[in-house]
């Protein structure tokens, strides 16, 4: 699978951890630089942080290797926890970043497995002791984008408690720190009341809302939707592939994950039953809970870390303004 943007995520503060990233059966390599040796930003040399794929300023930047490859914890096998390494400075359970679990067989640390709360359960394989076997069982089948419509319904942006769903938070996050970066933080339009909802309360928290100039819009494309005209698009990302859903210039690209953009495309909420006179879209019950949506912060600054845009002023001052605080509604 393509690593999910919400892999790493940390959502709230328990109790318990989050749901695997990952289906069981599947896996995802990291191929971004983890763990040690950490550099300061401000002990980088011109032009080194951007060969690692950083724009802007962040605490500590990993030149560790690339490669880990992350697993549902179940998919484990020959590998245990050693509670020598498993540490004592998580909070309800195991995290780090330094492996934490030994392979039975040689004793040879391999793994992260993590479950603190607010994370993602998840064993990390060690790229420095493991490697992907290229010829190895499977894999699942790459489904084209028809079939993904069809077989990979998506997920609603709540949970049974009411709550907002995790993955939307993460999904969410990434999408906008990619449309401040297609628009130049200028302010947006969106058009579609379902998507409208999830994204437009945000954005005019950061860019401030659509004044009397030129109204610029983000629309919803990808398979088995219409073409609609807009100046931005906002793209399915294939979930085992990462591909994004071609458009044609000049409208730019914004991704989304794919359970989120399946259930924002293809879900509409149910008609009253025997009722024959149409409801305006405004009187339509709301796709969303009540309380407001906060995006996942630290996915928000980290996408738009990695994207070269945000050193334009407008955006650098927009991430700025989201570094120092430790929650997400000082920036959203």
């Amino acid at each position: 699978m393509a690593l999910p943007v919400h892999a790493n995520q940390k959502y709230g503060n328990g109790p318990g951890s989050l749901a695997s990233a990952l289906e069981p059966g599947t896996f995802a390599v990291d191929p971004l630089p983890f763990g040690a040796p950490w550099r300061r930003w401000a002990d980088l040399e011109a032009g080194e942080a951007e060969a690692l794929g950083w724009y802007a300023p962040r605490f500590g930047i990993s030149t560790g290797p690339v490669g880990r490859v992350l697993l549902a914890p179940g998919d484990v096998r020959g590998a245990v926890i050693d509670p020598e390494l498993a540490g004592d400075f998580a909070c309800c359970g195991l995290d780090g970043g330094e492996p934490n679990m030994i392979c039975v067989a040689c004793g040879t640390p391999v793994a992260v497995r993590i479950d603190d709360c607010g994370l993602r359960q998840a064993v990390w394989l060690d790229p420095l002791t493991t490697r992907v076997i290229e010829d190895g069982p499977g894999p699942h089948p790459v489904l084209d984008w028809a079939n993904l419509i069809d077989q990979r319904l998506g997920i609603p942006p709540t949970e049974p408690d009411g709550g907002w769903h995790p993955m939307w938070a993460a999904a969410a996050a990434s999408a906008l720190a990619h449309l401040l970066a297609a628009s130049g933080g200028e302010p947006v339009v969106i058009p579609d009341q379902q998507v409208a909802e999830v994204f437009q309360p945000a954005l005019d928290r950061l860019v401030g809302p659509v004044g009397t100039g030129p109204r610029r819009a983000l629309v919803l494309a990808g398979p088995g939707l219409p073409d609609v005209g807009g100046d931005f698009a906002l793209l399915p990302e294939h979930p085992h592939t990462g591909e994004l859903w071609p458009v044609a210039p000049p409208v730019k690209p914004v991704p989304l994950a794919w359970d989120a953009w399946r259930h924002l495309a293809f879900h509409r909420t149910s008609k009253p039953v025997g009722r024959s006179v149409p409801i305006p879209p405004e009187a339509l019950p709301a796709l969303l809970p009540g309380h407001r949506f906060e995006p996942d912060r630290q996915i928000f600054l980290r996408v738009l870390a990695r994207l070269p845009e945000v050193r334009q002023p407008r955006l650098r001052a927009i991430y700025d303004r989201g570094r120092p605080y430790s929650y997400s509604y000082f920036i959203f």
